[in-house]
């Protein structure tokens, strides 16, 4: 694993408890950052911390990333700890099941915009303003493929991530001279927890679309975050670089 620069950063990834939020913050941590990561799922979020710990320092909040209120304490206690954020990985995200768009419940459609696009913005409306200060960011929005291509049976998800996209390009644009940036990754599937959400056949056509014929690998992905979170990331912003085995040719 090459090494590099985060020395001193404070890092802030949504997420984090598991998958690639959890490979992303071991890379960021082995690369000298110090690392909070924000999900839901506080059990294993515990779980996480307690291995993450030992690779340098880190700290945990077990929070609803949908709710602005929420987002906002969170944020507070952060710059309270550590009197800035560096870096802002918005990795949390949910599949919603598989159905033809016609045959999806607006309840699932609305969570899965919900947490993939609407929390994404709550936490970047938060944390931005914090940057600003500083005079200095990055942050990396994960999104898909199939925010570019549309995966049937996957019409919320795939919406949410075009959103994300969208996000990603925009607040680029608005912060492009004011030293920070803002970057998406757009991966094919990665073999995590997620894929508990989905139906077989769904994952052997995501499988089958993959020119490469494997899954990413969460450090893989990581690699890619972390170095746009780096200062080495310097000309890219409202940029959505892609790790698609070779799926994703424009």
């Amino acid at each position: 694993m090459n090494q590099l620069d985060l020395n001193g950063r404070v890092a802030v990834i949504t997420g984090g408890a598991q998958g690639i939020g959890y490979a992303t913050a071991e890379r960021m941590l082995r690369s000298g950052a110090k690392v909070t990561l924000w999900d839901r799922d506080a059990g294993r979020l515990q779980q996480a911390h307690a291995t993450l710990s030992a690779l340098g320092p880190t700290d945990v909040a077990a929070i609803e990333l949908t709710s602005e209120g929420a987002v906002h304490e969170a944020t507070k206690a952060a710059m309270s700890r550590h009197g800035r954020i560096d870096i802002l990985v918005n990795n949390a995200g949910i599949t919603g099941g598989n159905a033809p768009t016609w045959e999806l419940d607006p309840k699932v459609w609305r969570d899965v915009v919900e947490v993939n696009l609407i929390a994404p913005f709550l936490v970047c409306r938060a944390v931005v303003p914090q940057m600003l200060k500083g005079g200095y960011g990055r942050i990396v929005n994960i999104a898909s493929v199939a925010g570019k291509e549309g995966n049937p049976g996957a019409s919320h998800y795939s919406a949410s991530k075009a959103g994300l996209i969208a996000l990603t390009k925009s607040l680029g644009k608005e912060l492009a001279t004011k030293g920070i940036l803002v970057n998406a990754v757009a991966p094919a599937a990665a073999r995590t927890a997620i894929f508990d959400q989905m139906l077989p056949q769904h994952i052997d056509y995501m499988l089958s679309k993959i020119p490469m014929g494997r899954f990413v690998e969460p450090p893989e992905i990581a690699a890619m975050v972390c170095w746009l979170a780096s200062e080495e990331c310097s000309f890219s912003t409202g940029s959505v670089f892609d790790l698609s085995g070779g799926r994703a040719t424009y």
